[in-house]
C-alpha cells in the first residue's frame, strides 16, 4: 500500500489528526513547527489535536512550543477538546530497540493527553513513562543520556584497565554482571569488540548511537545545569572526552567506541 507523503510540514498537519516529529536539534524542531510552511503556519487554527515531539532537545524549547500549541484552536473539536495539545516524548533504547520495537518513551505534558496517546506510543515501543509537566520528558531524556555517557566511560575505563592488568574483557564482564558494577553498558551494550555479538562494538562500532549525538546531548545537559545553577563535573568531563573523540574523526561511530579510540582498549575475538 505504501505511505503517502507531503511536501511540507504544513501539508502534513492539514492531513493529520496526530503528528509525530523526531528531529536532530532544537533549531530543527522550531523550524518544523513555526518556520515557513511549518506545522503551525495556518495561524491559530490547527487540524491535528495532538502533536508529539520525540526529538532530544532542551526542556525550555519543549515548554515554549507546548504553550504556543495550546494557544491554537482546533478546526474541528476532538471529543471535548477545543485546543490542541503537545507532548514531548523522546525515546531511549537506540537503534537496536527501534528495530525490535522495544523503545521506551519519556513523556511530558498533560496527563490526559498522555493517556490518550499511550496506545499509539506502545505501538512503537515497549514502555512509556509519564514524567509530569511539559518539558519533563525532554529533561528526563537529557538526564538519562548523561547517565548513559558517564556509565559507558566508567565501564570502558575499567575494562581497558583490566586488560592492562591481565584480565580478559569477557571474564571481567562476567564479574561486573554478577556484581555491583552491572549496568546497561556492561550487560547489554558492551564496548569491547567480541564480547557481545549484537553490540555495535562487534561490528566496528557501526550503527548505534553516534558519538556526535552524544556530544549534542551532553551539551544540552551542560547548558541545562548552568540554567539551574547545578554543579555537574562529570557532565563536563564526559563532554570533554566525547568532543575529543569526535575531533579525532570518530563522530559517526557508536559512542561505545570510546573504549577503543580514547582508552586504547583491545578487541576480544
Amino acid at each position: 500500500m505504501g505511505v503517502s507523503t507531503k511536501e511540507t510540514p504544513f501539508e502534513v498537519a492539514e492531513a493529520s489528526d496526530v503528528v509525530i516529529t523526531m528531529l536532530p536539534s532544537s533549531s530543527h524542531v522550531f523550524d518544523v513547527f513555526t518556520g515557513p510552511n511549518g506545522l503551525l503556519q495556518g495561524g491559530n487554527l490547527l487540524r491535528p489535536w495532538l502533536l508529539i515531539d520525540s526529538s532530544t532537545i532542551d526542556p525550555q524549547t519543549s515548554r515554549k512550543l507546548s504553550v504556543t500549541v495550546s494557544k491554537c484552536i482546533l478546526k474541528e473539536k476532538k471529543d471535548h477538546r477545543v485546543n490542541p495539545v503537545m507532548l514531548d516524548a523522546p525515546v531511549s533504547g537506540g537503534v537496536l530497540a527501534a528495530e525490535a520495537g522495544t523503545l521506551a518513551f519519556m513523556v511530558g505534558g498533560s496527563e490526559e493527553a498522555y493517556l490518550a496517546a499511550k496506545p499509539l506510543l506502545l505501538s512503537m515501543g515497549k514502555n512509556t513513562i509519564y514524567c509530569g509537566k511539559a518539558g519533563n520528558g525532554s529533561a528526563a531524556k537529557i538526564c538519562n543520556n548523561l547517565a548513559m555517557a558517564v556509565s559507558m566511560l566508567g565501564v570502558s575505563e575499567a575494562l581497558a584497565l583490566g586488560q592492562s592488568l591481565g584480565i580478559c574483557a569477557s571474564t571481567l564482564t562476567r564479574v561486573f554482571n554478577s556484581s555491583s558494577a552491572r549496568c546497561w553498558s556492561s550487560d547489554s551494550y558492551n564496548p569491547v569488540p567480541g564480547v557481545m555479538e549484537a553490540a555495535p562494538s562487534s561490528r566496528n562500532y557501526d550503527g548505534g548511537f553516534a558519538s556526535k549525538l552524544m556530544v549534542k546531548d551532553l551539551n544540552l545537559a551542560a547548558a541545562s545545569a548552568i540554567d539551574v545553577g547545578r554543579k555537574c563535573p562529570l557532565t563536563s568531563q564526559a563532554l570533554e572526552i566525547y568532543t575529543e573523540l569526535c575531533q579525532d574523526g570518530h563522530e559517526a561511530r557508536d559512542f561505545s567506541c570510546v573504549f577503543r579510540h580514547y582508552y586504547s582498549g583491545m578487541d576480544e575475538f
